[in-house]
């Protein structure tokens, strides 16, 4: 007998390092220990494990995904923190990354810091996580921070 947690599909874009964009899906606990409600893209690719489902939109079979070989993922109109409270306090800061292969990625932070401590800068080197969320009105990225090459602030 085997015990899985339900998975929800989240519809996204993956940018890997050999530079192909994927369409299709990865999935997220629907429910979580740390929190009420699901998993988040951002927690499922910060967890410990090295390795994580897609589905490709194309009906392939789903592929097992090395985090340290994905740049990116992309979903569409999924806000990197859900509580409005938090969303609301938090400090938006404009950014463009620049990722390995030449690609750009622009849009704002939402920083939760000290305010003697809101820089992008701060925001950058705040967690040991390997990924961070860079959001715009259409999409949130969640950006494997070892891929960027280098982030100019546009505030």
């Amino acid at each position: 007998m085997s015990f899985a947690l339900p998975r929800t599909a989240v519809p996204a874009h993956l940018l890997l390092t050999e530079g192909d964009l994927r369409e299709g899906d990865v999935f997220v606990m629907e429910r979580f220990p740390q929190h009420d409600g699901a998993e988040s893209v951002l927690e499922m690719l910060n967890r410990p494990e090295g390795f994580f489902a897609f589905r490709p939109a194309d009906g392939a079979d789903a592929l097992l995904v090395s985090k340290a070989h994905t740049v990116s993922v992309s979903t569409d109109r999924q806000a990197p923190i859900a509580d409005p409270a938090r969303l609301s306090a938090a400090k938006l800061l404009g950014v463009e990354l620049v990722l390995a292969g030449g690609s750009t990625i622009g849009g704002w932070a939402s920083v939760e810091l000290p305010p003697q401590h809101s820089r992008l800068l701060d925001y950058l080197n705040a967690s040991r996580d390997p990924f961070f969320a860079v959001w715009t009105h259409a999409a949130t990225h969640y950006v494997n921070r070892t891929h960027v090459m280098y982030a100019r602030p546009l505030d």
